[in-house]
């Protein structure tokens, strides 16, 4: 019995009794609620470590964010004081305007998010999804650039398309030829220049992406160009106007240059950016955190170019990009704020189907009571990052935002509460700022009334076609709700032909994750869901399964650039890092192949049919 550990974890907000993915009872052992304690800076090796650290909270009120819908008295305390976004101070009796303000009381600050209560939704539409990364033309060659991307943006536009989905865009890390998922960032506040549009000699040919080529390429095709630019004032300017975010961040990438890609590996002195020879290291070094300061413009101004194109082809939303779960912890977002991250510690998720010991994804979670402490900046600014060059926004794994898996190395994972609350109001705070919409990844173990709180926010679900056959029959299309984007599959799921050939069973086959016995069982529920999903949607072409997406009452539908070209094979098998060719399949026609490739044209036909979009 661990009573008093258990107490503390019930206060801080541990959840280590949980149903997994499978649907089976799972009790974290011991050893991980100390790991995770220990993640939040409350070591407890012992029960009296434990009843000692319950004291010291118990005698200091807790951080609780408070939400107010804008326009609203925020009904404070006596005494308390409203310290504004802006720096004023606000009158504590009026109504709020919107921001992220503070109150202060008895010298305690306390966050306050004076948002909308909801987020309008969107017009009904449609919009594609493709790999950046896949996207070329004139030979299969190189890592498609953010000038492919306002090329695809422009000839969806023409066909009626509202939206142009990709994965995330985070800063990487360009020192490191074999870290390519775009889900693992080095900052997401910041841009990847893997994409940036320079000219350089064709890398490797074919259907698949050889980054290992294709990075060194691309960075010392930058670094060419870097050495022919002779300034300019509007770098000059936007160089000034990022400030000390933008040096710090530049500062990194530099000492990456010198040092190696993550951060623990440099010399202890250089782990700190605040240290005496970091800032050394960046006085004696300009240029190179200029290089990587005009890095970060060029993809900027690339960005905004791909989005007025998109918006010039009549998109109402333009680019529909994507906000990742988490960083890296060897990156640079969690280089410049370490004490905001949890480290010895992972998200994850727990234990599925096809993922029997659960999954640890190597990011860095964001410690709940130190964003809290922060006034929840740090992740307005994230979003705020997204905003700035797209209409549309998918935030990865939105079941982070009302509690978060952590999986100590080793160990079970356990979950960590989230203010869920404050984080759907700084959403909703960005969103409107920015006059986007947001849609929420939804999927997975689905904490109770996370749902109806996003439908409350305005915030879309999202719902995959292929997880709507239950017990031998498809959920028909016009009982899906509004408030949703609807699909038939995600980049880490099968496409449309890879899940009627079971292709990714195959896979966990291949790789071990499966024994036969139950890779066939799979099979035969396989079968029977194509069956009933065949027989719902009327038979088993691409095009009857886009017409039933088209049909749902979803606000949004997205169709994959995979599926619209029958392509069989995944982007990416979770789980998975060298077994399986994530991120390397470029589609199989060039971008201009689009334009008048029937296979799309008959696809924004149906769109269009169905309310969807403008009839070409």
């Amino acid at each position: 019995m661990t009573p008093h550990l258990d107490a503390l974890c019930e206060h801080l907000g541990i959840v280590w009794r949980y149903h997994d993915g499978a649907g089976r009872f799972v009790e974290a052992p011991t050893e991980t609620k100390a790991a995770i304690l220990r993640a939040l800076g409350y070591p407890a090796q012992t029960e009296d470590e434990a009843a000692r650290h319950m004291a010291e909270l118990q005698a200091r009120a807790p951080v609780r964010a408070r939400v107010v819908t804008e326009g609203r008295v925020a009904d404070l305390p006596a005494g308390a004081e409203l310290h504004l976004e802006s720096g004023d101070k606000g009158d504590p009796l009026a109504p709020v305007p919107r921001g992220l303000h503070r109150v202060v009381t008895e010298g305690c600050s306390v966050p306050l998010v004076s948002a909308p209560a909801r987020l309008d939704l969107p017009p009904r539409g449609w919009g594609m999804t493709a790999p950046l990364y896949g996207l070329w033309e004139g030979q299969p060659a190189g890592l498609g650039d953010y000038a492919l991307l306002g090329d695809i943006a422009a000839v969806l536009g023409e066909h009626g398309a509202d939206f142009l989905g990709i994965n995330p865009i985070h800063a990487g890390f360009p020192g490191d030829a074999g870290a390519i998922s775009p889900y693992a960032p080095s900052h997401r506040a910041r841009l990847d220049i893997r994409h940036v549009a320079v000219a350089r000699a064709a890398g490797s040919i074919g259907a698949l992406i050889d980054h290992r080529a294709e990075i060194p390429a691309q960075m010392a095709a930058l670094r060419a160009a870097f050495a022919q630019f002779d300034g300019d004032p509007d770098f000059t300017r936007w160089r000034q106007a990022e400030g000390q975010a933008l040096e710090v961040f530049a500062t990194h990438q530099a000492l990456s240059d010198q040092f190696g890609p993550r951060w623990p590996d440099w010399p202890t002195a250089c782990h700190d950016p605040n240290s005496p020879e970091v800032q050394t290291f960046a006085a004696r070094n300009p240029e190179r955190l200029r290089f990587h300061a005009w890095a970060q413009w060029m993809a900027q101004a690339q960005l905004d170019r791909a989005q007025a194109r998109a918006r010039d082809a009549g998109m109402r939303h333009g680019l529909y990009l994507d906000l990742a779960v988490g960083t890296h912890p060897d990156g640079a977002e969690a280089w410049a704020d370490p004490r905001l991250y949890a480290r010895s510690v992972s998200l994850g998720a727990p234990p599925d189907a096809f993922a029997p010991d659960g999954q640890s994804w190597g990011l860095a979670p964001l410690d709940p009571q130190a964003l809290l402490a922060r006034n929840l900046e740090p992740f307005a600014a994230i979003l705020r990052a997204q905003f700035r060059q797209c209409g549309l926004l998918r935030i990865d794994h939105i079941l982070g935002f009302a509690r978060a898996f952590w999986v100590p190395p080793g160990l079970p994972g356990a979950y960590v509460t989230m203010p869920r609350d404050a984080l759907l109001a700084v959403a909703r705070l960005e969103a409107a700022r920015a006059g986007a919409y947001i849609v929420g990844e939804d999927l997975g173990v689905i904490p109770e009334g996370l749902r109806t709180d996003l439908e409350a926010s305005g915030v879309l679900g999202c719902r995959v076609m292929m997880f709507e056959v239950e017990n031998g029959d498809l959920r028909p299309p016009g009982d899906w709700p509004e408030a949703i984007l609807a699909s038939f599959s995600t980049h880490d799921l099968p496409t449309y032909r890879g899940w009627q050939a079971a292709r990714e069973i195959d896979w966990w086959a291949r790789i071990g994750n499966l024994c036969s016995e139950a890779a066939d069982a799979h099979r035969a529920r396989r079968r029977a869901d194509r069956a009933a999903l065949e027989a719902g949607i009327g038979g088993p072409a691409v095009a009857e399964m886009h017409r039933a997406l088209a049909a749902t009452p979803a606000r949004l539908v997205a169709v994959q650039a995979e599926d619209v070209l029958e392509c069989e094979e995944q982007a990416n098998l979770p789980g998975t890092v060298t077994t399986h060719p994530n991120w390397r399949r470029r589609l199989p026609i060039p971008v201009s192949g689009l334009h008048n490739d029937p296979r799309l044209q008959e696809t924004a036909h149906l769109m269009a049919g169905a309310g969807r979009g403008r009839q070409r």
